[in-house]
């Protein structure tokens, strides 16, 4: 089988979202079915209150998962469906709001640092009208697999000797969070032939089947060819991100992800007359 190359390396872009939270966009926007079945990944990171604590007011969404990993900090989310959830230090949210859930995210800390990641993870057409739902997966409940001088934190997906706290069928998404406190490091991922592979360095710098991949870089390789290799020479922490492709249309718009125009004007209609979340109260 052929190396999986890196096919595309992309530098996280500062901008801001929800009432003024500054964060750093790893991917996202145009172009998303090269990231099937993935929509988008923010890095949000800071010491400055005033760079987090608008939060994210109440919001709606339809069509799609998203997967809050809080590093550092304490963020709390409610929903439509009177969820109430404590994000804190390593813990992750899983939601799936499906047909429709209107919920916020609000910092619970007045000063401090806060730290995290979102990713956005697509729905099948046939699951995107499913009632919404919702999990918070404490810290403690993860998976650690220890390492030469750091350790790999399985958040979701089984590879090689690997089993995430999290499984799902259609996507098969797989998030490690690998850590690695003293170098040298080299592991090699048996990643399935065909599923959307990238990995993204937030701390440090990485190889990445040969390629350099520096801080604040995401590397995304091809889809076909061999495992994934990571070798490290100094500390650093990387994401391992990989999911099986829907290879549906897909039409974003804000905070709905479906298959069509008509979908979204569907949704944006539903949102308007209150009917959006009809499905899941």
């Amino acid at each position: 089988m052929s190396t999986r190359r890196v096919e595309e390396l992309l530098v996280a872009q500062a901008t801001s979202d929800g009432a003024g939270v500054r964060l750093m966009r790893v991917f996202g926007g145009q172009e998303l079915s090269r990231f099937d079945p993935f929509l988008m990944l923010d890095e949000f990171g800071s010491d400055e209150s005033s760079d987090y604590i608008g939060g994210f007011p109440s919001h709606p969404h339809r069509g799609f998962e998203t997967v809050t990993y809080m590093l550092d900090g304490h963020m709390q989310h409610k929903d439509h469906m009177g969820n109430v959830g404590e994000l804190k230090n390593g813990d992750v949210q899983w939601m799936t709001a499906g047909s429709g859930i209107i919920h916020s995210e609000m910092p619970q800390q007045k000063e401090g640092r806060m730290r995290g990641f979102q990713l956005w993870l697509n729905l099948a057409a046939k699951d995107k009208m499913q009632p919404a739902s919702y999990s918070d997966i404490s810290a403690k409940d993860i998976p650690v697999y220890q390492r030469e001088g750091g350790y790999i934190k399985a958040i979701a997906g089984s590879l090689d000797n690997l089993q995430g706290h999290i499984n799902k069928d259609v996507t098969e998404p797989i998030y490690l969070d690998i850590v690695i406190d003293k170098a040298p490091y080299a592991e090699t991922f048996a990643v399935p032939d065909g599923n959307t592979v990238m990995v993204y360095v937030y701390e440090g710098s990485a190889e990445v089947n040969g390629t350099v991949v520096a801080k604040s870089r995401l590397a995304r390789l091809s889809r076909q060819g061999g495992s994934v290799e990571i070798k490290t020479t100094d500390a650093a922490r990387v994401l391992l991100i990989s999911g099986k492709p829907i290879g549906e249309p897909i039409v974003h718009y804000g905070p709905f992800v479906m298959n069509s125009r008509e979908e979204i004007e569907q949704a944006l209609s539903d949102y308007r007359n209150g009917t959006l979340t009809r499905r899941s109260a």
